[in-house]
């Protein structure tokens, strides 16, 4: 199926508003421990797909695709009814992708995949996906990310490890009037994001990461059951070979777990030595 918006230049930056980002992070942390989506509306200008604007999905209803088929009606209903209600008071209503929230960086499942592929085939190939993680993001750091399928793996659906994702940059922007605002608000100074203790956000991780190496290799098995019966057979009327896709998220996300211990690891060891720098400061 082609795509509704045909692209006319591929993007290489999301530019997202800061009100549309509030919006994403209180629907997030209000909604813990769900983990829930929403649509991102914008417009693409150029090689910059910009996001002025979010709202969430329906907690009834379940969207797996950008033309809001669901598991009933309501969720097509209140898409509708929410993108005419923004057209009225002038605001961006084109739908440019959507967001989800994640738990400690976990994404990469086949229904994910799927949800991404629709988006980009059935909507617009410059179609996105914003990740946002509001456990880590209360360690005193924003994560979020924006992911899309790369091209390799529209064109032949083919899927090769590290090839099926792409990360695009993010670029943060505040109107005049946000600015104002902020810098008039007056909050109390907290200390939380200079909490040293690592040992519980290091061991979760830990705990993922080894369930998730405990399916992949679970998915090897299946692999080396289907080759031995093949040979067995001497290749007359093999069973049916198991799908290598699901392998290849894993992996991926087994990758991503890495990547986020060695970037937490790392930050964990400068307040460390900080904060020794700071004790023989005072000692001497």
């Amino acid at each position: 199926m082609a795509a509704v918006i045909e692209a006319k230049q591929r993007i290489d930056l999301v530019q997202l508003d800061g009100l549309a980002l509030l919006k994403i992070v209180k629907h997030c942390h209000e909604s813990l421990p769900q983990m829930v989506t929403g649509s991102l509306l914008g417009l693409a200008e150029g090689s910059t797909l910009e996001v002025t604007h979010a709202f969430p999905f329906p907690d009834s209803a379940t969207v797996d695709a950008p033309t809001g088929t669901s598991e009933n009606d309501d969720g097509q209903d209140f898409q509708l009814e929410m993108m005419r209600m923004l057209r009225e008071v002038n605001v961006d209503n084109n739908c440019v992708g959507w967001y989800q929230s994640m738990y400690l960086g976990s994404y990469s499942t086949s229904s994910f995949l799927e949800n991404q592929f629709s988006y980009q085939t059935e909507l617009s190939s410059n179609a996105v996906v914003l990740l946002y993680d509001p456990l880590q993001t209360s360690h005193g750091s924003l994560v979020l990310k924006c992911f899309r399928l790369t091209e390799s793996y529209l064109k032949s659906k083919i899927a090769v490890s590290g090839q099926i994702f792409e990360e695009v940059p993010i670029k943060l922007i505040n109107k005049g009037l946000g600015r104002a605002l902020v810098s008039e608000l007056k909050s109390d100074t907290t200390f939380d994001c200079l909490d040293l203790s690592t040992n519980p956000y290091l061991e979760k991780h830990l705990e993922f990461l080894c369930s998730w190496v405990d399916d992949l290799s679970q998915e090897q098995h299946k692999f080396q059951y289907w080759a031995r019966a093949s040979k067995r057979r001497n290749n007359k009327d093999p069973p049916e070979a198991p799908k290598r896709l699901e392998s290849l998220l894993i992996t991926n996300q087994i990758r991503n777990y890495c990547d986020q211990m060695d970037k937490f690891a790392g930050s964990g060891f400068g307040k460390l030595f900080l904060a020794n720098g700071l004790h023989q400061q005072d000692a001497s």
